[in-house]
């Protein structure tokens, strides 16, 4: 890939995905593959005014050695320099760049109980930084950029070079900046989310009926305050930035009991590593009462079980089927491509700012509104070309929200 480009990409994330300002910590987290765009993307950090970047290494070979062969209770020792570490740097205001591209099939195999203890000792360990990012205390932005081994699981019929040559193309069209416009291309598509989600919060729906052909029949309840989002985000200092790269979602919160039905997934789900397809889940009174899938059937059932709340919603995600990631026809076997070529629900916590005034709110008052709380955060994709999504309004009317898998009506 030309350097240009990554640079550009590097500068989409800096400048639009975290929103750098003058002054301000950055923070990395990064494949160790990825390391040369780490550099490009913290030299541009720095030249933007960057005060410090600090690189938060990821090994996910040397994770799984750990997974296969430390005893059990080492899952539960998150060190203290771990904990001290995030919880300084987003006091300190930083800002904080994820670089997603791992194997899909990296953690495969490994002892879900070990991974399961991990998962909950690290988000206890992070709460309070975790609680911050969902405040949008801090800025944050999830990005991607290819791996061998993730290019070689969405492209297998290809050599190693060609598939990372494919996936970084596939990852800059995503980002619209494959055509003419470069930067500016975004702006037009961030002004479209906006007026969807105008659109969708003038509506003061009460609840969604979903259905389709692959079996899915969900009625999912919103609560009275809830709120519509999507494409950028505003730090409590009124500072905008885009959390995903790319993202074609608008996205509220469900009422954390008041989901009922059955739901098919449409796409297959990495969750720690593991490949879950053909996963079907039932609720009843907002709870999974019953969940199958043809593969990943244990790594699903961690998931789950992970808290209290990773067996509710946390998130409602519309996103048409003919969205520009999804007309690519490419399955990514990574969650934040896949879930914007499709709609999505998030098992776990949802997102304070999908409840109006829900940032300044204390936790029991945001379960008091319907809230869901969890250290999970997992989008599943639900979305298909005959999706049907049916809005009950406040005063009971209905309204065609999705028909034949895309928006009945542009707002």
């Amino acid at each position: 890939m030309e350097v240009h480009r990554m640079k550009e990409y590097a500068r989409l994330i800096i400048e639009t995905g975290v929103n750098l300002q003058k002054d301000q910590p950055l923070v990395i987290t990064t494949p160790v593959e990825n390391f040369q765009f780490a550099e490009l993307l913290t030299q541009v950090a720095y030249t933007h005014g960057a005060r410090e970047v600090l690189i938060n290494w990821v090994d996910v070979k040397v994770d799984r050695y750990k997974f296969l062969y430390a005893p059990a209770e080492v899952m539960q020792e998150i060190p203290a320099w771990k904990t001290a570490f995030y919880e300084d740097t987003s006091r300190e205001g930083a800002a904080y760049v994820r670089l997603s591209g791992t194997d899909p099939d990296a953690f495969k195999g490994v002892d879900r109980g070990k991974m399961a203890a991990y998962t909950k000792a690290s988000g206890e360990a992070l709460k309070a930084y975790r609680e911050r990012l969902m405040n949008n205390e801090n800025t944050w932005c999830v990005a991607a950029v290819p791996t061998v081994d993730w290019a070689g699981k969405v492209f297998p019929e290809d050599l190693s070079e060609k598939a990372v040559e494919k996936l970084w193309e596939a990852i800059l069209s995503a980002n619209r900046l494959s055509g003419k416009g470069g930067l500016e291309a975004l702006e037009a598509h961030k002004d479209s989310l906006r007026k969807r989600v105008a659109y969708l919060n003038g509506l003061e729906l009460r609840s969604l009926h979903y259905s389709n052909s692959l079996g899915t029949d969900l009625t999912i309840d919103l609560p009275e305050a809830h709120q519509w989002l999507g494409g950028e985000e505003r730090h409590k200092s009124g500072v905008l930035f885009m959390a995903n790269l790319p993202t074609e979602e608008v996205f509220t919160l469900p009422k954390r009991d008041g989901v009922n039905g059955r739901v098919v997934a449409s796409k297959p789900l990495v969750y720690g590593g593991t490949l879950i397809e053909g996963m079907t889940l039932t609720f009843k009174e907002g709870k999974v009462v019953e969940y199958h899938a043809t593969e990943g059937l244990e790594a699903l059932r961690t998931l789950i079980d992970l808290d209290k709340g990773s067996s509710h919603l946390g998130e409602v995600a519309l996103v048409p089927f003919d969205s520009p990631i999804s007309k690519m026809n490419i399955l990514f076997y990574n969650t934040l491509f896949d879930e914007n070529a499709s709609c999505h629900l998030a098992l776990g916590e949802a997102y304070p700012g999908c409840l109006k005034g829900g940032e300044e709110m204390t936790p029991k008052g945001r379960e008091s509104l319907g809230m869901n709380t969890s250290i999970a955060h997992e989008d599943f994709m639900i979305g298909t070309p005959d999706l049907k999504i049916i809005g009950t309004d406040a005063a009971g009317k209905e309204i065609e929200i999705f028909l034949e898998g895309n928006f009945k009506e542009a707002p």
